[in-house]
């Protein structure tokens, strides 16, 4: 039972990572159709900056996740501004090779300046509740629940799993209830009505770009708690929140956030039954089913091709 249950920890907490980086994706294709291919990276930089800042400056660890995501912000408006807007009525091929270059030149740069050495968060650096440990004399369990059969939950996982959910439920909520989330709907809808009714549409852009590689720096530090940090770090789960994204309807923000979740829990337990070699590979195979009987995803809507 201890085995299940760490193993639906263990995929809701990945899952709640992907929604995070998934919904850049979705959020910046249903607006100018556009795969962010460099998204992944802008999650891997937000990790790195968060690194520096705490082991670099006295700023406590709160205060350095808060930077990062004003950084990954600046970065994701900076990269839209400088790559993409220059090709806002090019062929979406030239993006798409665009993205790709975007996205290989900021993988080498984090290589160049870090290499490719794994780092981690030093321990106290973090706040105490994301430090689990076990007492071997005592037993005693510290910012752990204990479960069953000696294995432990760590608090970090919790924080997590809430995180990722106030998180999506907030970026819901400004979607729908806010002036800038109507006209970002109003952009994905038609962008040159939008623009006719007085729309900026291109400052609606910068915040789209803005807001979803804020939630991938908070993604980044996240995994930074759990895994190691190293420049691929960016590559690796970026395609796996891609998938999730396609998985739940590229375009659809509701859709990425339970893709995520589903190559999540495929993830942990293919890996965790069957081989964790392949976890990744069960994710694929899910979200492959998936398209093959519904192409559109499991919340995107079939429509015609724009001109």
């Amino acid at each position: 039972m201890s085995v299940f249950l760490l193993q639906l920890i263990n995929g809701l907490v990945q899952g709640g990572i992907y929604a995070l980086i998934a919904v850049g994706y979705t959020m910046v294709y249903g607006i100018i159709q556009l795969i962010n291919f460099a998204h992944g990276e802008i999650f891997m930089l937000g990790a790195y900056f968060a690194l520096i800042l705490v082991t670099a400056t006295p700023l406590p660890f709160w205060a350095a996740v808060l930077l990062s995501m004003v950084f990954c912000a600046v970065l994701g408006m900076l990269i839209d501004y400088i790559a993409y807007r220059p090709l806002r009525n090019a062929p979406r091929l030239s993006a798409l090779i665009t993205a790709i270059g975007v996205s290989l030149t900021l993988l080498n740069l984090a290589r160049m300046l870090w290499s490719s050495r794994q780092r981690t968060f030093p321990d106290d650096s973090k706040p105490a509740i994301f430090q689990s440990k076990i007492d071997l004399e005592t037993g005693e369990v510290f910012n752990a629940i204990p479960l069953p059969d000696g294995a432990i939950l760590p608090y970090t996982d919790i924080f997590i799993i809430l995180l990722a959910v106030v998180l999506m439920f907030a970026l819901n909520r400004l979607v729908h209830l806010t002036k800038i989330g109507k006209a970002m709907r109003a952009c994905a809808q038609n962008p040159v009505a939008a623009n006719l009714m007085g729309i900026k549409t291109n400052q609606v852009i910068s915040v789209t770009f803005a807001i979803g590689s804020a939630l991938g720096a908070v993604a980044g530090v996240m995994v930074g708690l759990r895994e190691a940090i190293m420049p691929t770090m960016g590559y690796h789960k970026g395609i796996a929140a891609f998938a999730a994204a396609v998985l739940g309807g590229i375009g659809n923000i509701t859709g990425a956030m339970l893709g995520g979740i589903i190559i999540g829990l495929a993830e942990a337990f293919g890996g965790g039954y069957i081989s964790g070699g392949y976890k990744l590979a069960f994710a694929y195979v899910i979200m492959i089913v998936v398209i093959l009987i519904r192409p559109s995803g499991l919340f995107g809507k079939s429509t015609a091709q724009r001109a």
